[in-house]
């Protein structure tokens, strides 16, 4: 499990790549790229570049944590 170097949402960038939402989340490179394939998962593709909108990602993160909230 890796660490984040984020420490508030507000630190993300715009939009987010694989990697980047693993080390959000704290997993491996290639759990977040799997997680960017997931149906659901809120991504946008710009050709064969996928990305997270920050926005979403963050909505994504709040309604799949149980009792969570988002700051």
């Amino acid at each position: 499990m890796q660490e984040s170097d984020f420490k508030s949402y507000d630190e993300l960038p715009l939009f987010l790549n694989a990697k980047t939402v693993a080390k959000v989340l704290g997993v491996s490179p290639s759990s977040g790229y799997e997680l960017m394939h997931e149906p659901g998962f809120p991504v946008l593709r710009v050709g064969n570049r996928m990305v997270v909108p920050k926005e979403q990602f963050i909505q994504w993160v709040t309604e799949h944590t149980e009792g969570g909230e988002c700051k």
